[in-house]
């Protein structure tokens, strides 16, 4: 795994910090490679509804309603 120095404000520090304390998570590091997990995943959600909605547009038209777009989004989402 690759070893990096990152700094941070005082609040974010303290945030990470609350949240192990809490026992959330084990460590900063753990905290903030979920972050980073999480980040990437909503990015691919982003990328993958404009690429959609990119599609749609270039057709000129869609079979599905706003309502089927949206619930496929949201299928996406949730995995």
């Amino acid at each position: 795994m690759a070893r990096q120095s990152i700094s941070l404000t005082e609040p974010n520090d303290e945030w990470l910090k609350t949240q192990v304390e809490n026992q959330e998570y084990s460590s900063k590091s753990e905290l903030v490679n979920d972050l980073i997990r999480q980040a990437r995943k909503q990015q691919a959600e982003i990328d993958w509804l404009r690429a959609k909605l990119d599609r749609r547009e270039k057709s000129g038209f869609t079979s599905q309603t706003k309502e089927q777009i949206l619930a496929e989004a949201k299928a996406l989402k949730n995995g």
